[in-house]
């Protein structure tokens, strides 16, 4: 591993597993610092026809420090297909979904095409007839929307993005659609759409109809006409109670979005990206990167401070790399690139945030903490703009300018349609070593397993010397926090050093919300963000929050309650009280995957098949051979190892429960390789997940109890702006499915 790139050792891992060029034989042909190299040199490429070769020499340079230092990243496309054959750079793709059988499979096909270049998709299905609606043309009856959307989900079960990601989708739906409370409830079995968050779009009408207690028309979109009418309170509600009980729906205030909308002339938004903080017009695609606060830092006079000269550097170097990406990317349909060259949007964030925040001596739920995220992002969006004006002025204005609201307004031309958005960062932060966009902390400290089954301890960087400069040795204190949970919590420890070292689900809700506002206030597109719940939060919590983020500004919300969903995305410390109430195996997919290994013990031979599906270990089967032995006792076993792998119980924990049971005729049996059918069953899981880790990079496994597990390296994941994400191997999903 480069030492000059600053990178860690499960940083590393995920670069070799899902970055790094590779021949045809899956051999490695690049390290981290070439490809580094790689993206750089493809990038400045776009510079040759304004600022000639030595132009592009000094671009390459400069876009290549940033990268190394882990100051700036791009989104993760670009890390992996910049100057390679696929050359699609773009994270963020919108596709219409028209009413029409023709329509919709040419929809299916497109996104299949953008899944495969390794970007995500949007779409809003609020065009769709109704179901049972009369379909003029065939005399048939429309299946509505809910239904096709399963359609476009079951595509994207068979096409992993460029091979090293799987797909996502947004799916949206007009509050005033007729079929809306199908759609609310469209994945609350947790058995559907399981590629798709879904984002209800709340009207200005369906807010006010709310506010005086009213209700509001439902409208046939293939007819225009007015459906029937529903009490807008009554929706809310339903919206609120199918959030609470599982994460989703989220929600988008759609007029808000187009208010915002740069280029009314070129069509209307209906729909975002996966994780929603990138509303875009049909046909449109859009390339993020974030700037790493926690980098940024310094020591001077003794006391922390924002370096905001190099923060202004960062930012007009990282425009003229985003701008550029449009430039040298491939597109995988002519319409995007039609229509994306048009605009020529790009995203620039920021993430470390919150390390930046622990830097800084600042409580993450604090007004100050509001304030300077006001203030950063503040000179960040002013920056930007002046950026793409400079680019403009030397390259020509975006296509669609004399026609934008820019124009209209009397302001200077621009580059760029949009300048600013903050993303989730999952994959990106973990290369840089950094807190994910604009999120706290997940945790301050927590175990990790490796291969040998011992427990590593991973603590924030910044934590045990902040705790020295309060008088404390570590004296197993890492350990405690781990165990806890949470550094407030613990006896003895500081309050400030507790309110500085914070975690999500330790910050109110309402903190959530201030500081999506925050951002949201000076950012041009919008802002992915989880404002998380705790889990004896009431359904009447979640409208608060909904009300509080529309009356701030937000352009959406998304909620996740604890201990929510049958399969709890990571849990902190022990298990809560009540987490797992009601805990509830997932539902066996159709397709798993695994290995069979036969085993000699006492009795005979024990055939042990251990299974996966796309989210991790899933199931055990065993089989005696015809020497006898205990099939029903064996086969009982191994249902309530399947029932447990499926409910997220901790695999380890199983595995240890396994291990060292001892059979009487194995102990006696010269032959037997183990000491009993359980023992033999724990060992085989134990050996699977090995051979997942060679194949897979695996090596993280938390000690904080039961987790949805990666479903290509068996460690947990965790939910973070929207996006669930494997800290081990950099695998990630869009939403909490």
């Amino acid at each position: 591993m480069p030492e000059e790139l600053l990178i860690s050792e499960n940083a590393f891992l995920v670069l070799e597993r899902r970055y790094l060029a590779r021949d045809a034989e899956g051999r490695l042909t690049e390290t981290p610092a070439e490809m580094f190299e790689r993206v750089a040199a493809a990038v400045a490429l776009a510079d040759e026809p304004f600022r000639g070769a030595e132009g592009v020499d000094r671009s390459r340079e400069a876009f290549l420090q940033m990268m190394t230092s882990l100051e700036f990243l791009p989104n993760s496309p670009t890390l992996m297909n910049a100057g390679r054959k696929l050359g699609q750079l773009a994270a963020c793709f919108v596709l219409p979904v028209a009413d029409s059988m023709e329509a919709i499979f040419e929809s299916v096909k497109n996104m299949a095409l953008i899944h495969k270049s390794g970007g995500g998709t949007g779409f809003s299905f609020s065009r769709l007839r109704p179901r049972n609606d009369v379909v003029q043309s065939t005399k048939g009856i429309a299946s509505g929307p809910v239904s096709f959307m399963s359609v476009f989900d079951a595509a994207t079960e068979t096409v992993k993005q460029g091979g090293t990601r799987r797909g996502a989708n947004m799916g949206v739906l007009r509050v005033d659609h007729p079929d809306i409370l199908d759609f609310v409830h469209a994945k609350g079995d947790f058995c559907r759409l399981n590629n798709f968050n879904i984002s209800v779009a709340l009207t200005a009408d369906f807010m006010e109809a709310l506010e005086e207690g009213d209700s509001y028309e439902l409208v046939n979109p293939s007819t225009g006409q007015v459906a029937g009418r529903l009490a807008a309170r009554d929706v809310f509600d339903e919206i609120a109670s199918e959030a609470w009980a599982t994460g989703e729906p989220g929600v988008i205030f759609l007029d808000r979005i187009n208010a915002h909308n740069p280029t009314p002339a070129a069509g209307e938004i209906e729909s975002t990206n996966p994780c929603g903080e990138q509303p875009l017009l049909p046909y449109e695609s859009c390339n993020l990167g974030s700037i790493n606060l926690g980098r940024l830092v310094r020591t001077e006079n003794g006391a922390p401070k924002l370096d905001r000269g190099r923060l202004e550097y960062l930012v007009r170097e990282a425009v003229h790399f985003l701008d550029n990406v449009i430039d040298v990317s491939v597109y995988p349909l002519e319409e995007i690139k039609e229509m994306t060259l048009a605009n020529r949007k790009i995203g620039l964030g920021v993430m470390g945030f919150a390390d930046m925040l622990i830097k800084l001596g600042v409580p993450y739920d604090s007004d100050e903490a509001v304030s300077l995220a006001r203030e950063v992002m503040s000179q960040v969006s002013e920056v930007a703009r002046d950026a793409s004006e400079a680019l403009a002025a030397e390259r020509s204005p975006f296509p669609n300018f004399g026609a934008s609201e820019y124009a209209r307004l009397g302001s200077k031309p621009l580059r760029n349609a949009t300048t600013t958005t903050i993303a989730p960062t999952g994959s990106i932060s973990i290369i840089a070593g950094c807190s994910s966009g604009i999120e706290p902390l997940f945790a301050v400290a927590y175990q990790r397993r490796v291969l040998d089954g011992e427990r590593l301890l991973e603590v924030h960087p910044d934590f045990l010397e902040s705790a020295a400069a309060y008088g404390l040795t570590d004296n197993g204190l890492a350990g405690r926090v781990a165990e806890a949970g949470c550094v407030r919590c613990l006896e003895g420890v500081p309050e400030p050093l507790g309110r500085v070292f914070v975690s999500a689900h330790e910050v109110a809700p309402e903190w959530h919300v201030k500081m999506q506002a925050a951002f949201q206030q000076f950012t041009d597109n919008a802002v992915s963000k989880t404002v998380n719940l705790p889990g004896d939060a009431e359904v009447r919590d979640v409208e608060a929050l909904y009300l509080q983020a529309y009356e701030m500004g937000c352009k959406g919300v998304t909620i996740y309650r604890y201990g929510s969903r049958p399969i709890q995305v990571l849990y902190r410390g022990h298990a809560e009280e009540g987490a797992a109430e009601g805990l509830r195996p997932r539902d066996r997919q159709k397709v798993t995957t695994g290995t069979t290994e036969k085993v000699r013990i006492g009795c005979g031979n024990l055939y042990i098949t251990v299974n996966s599906d796309d989210q991790g270990i899933c199931e055990v089967f065993t089989a005696l051979g015809r020497a006898g032995g205990c099939p029903s006792q064996s086969e009982a076993t191994s249902r309530l190892i399947s029932l447990g792998l499926r409910a997220g119980i901790d695999i380890a924990e199983i595995t240890e429960q396994l291990k060292g049971i001892r059979c009487m005729s194995s102990i006696r049996s010269k032959q037997a390789e183990v000491l009993s059918c359980p023992d033999a069953i724990g060992k085989a899981i134990e050996k699977y997940l090995e051979v997942s880790v060679e194949e897979g990079g695996w090596a993280d496994e938390t000690d904080v109890g039961s987790s949805e597990r990666c479903p290509e390296c068996g460690a947990p994941m965790e939910l973070e702006g929207g996006c669930t994400v494997c800290r081990s191997c950099g695998f990630s999903r869009c939403g909490p499915s």
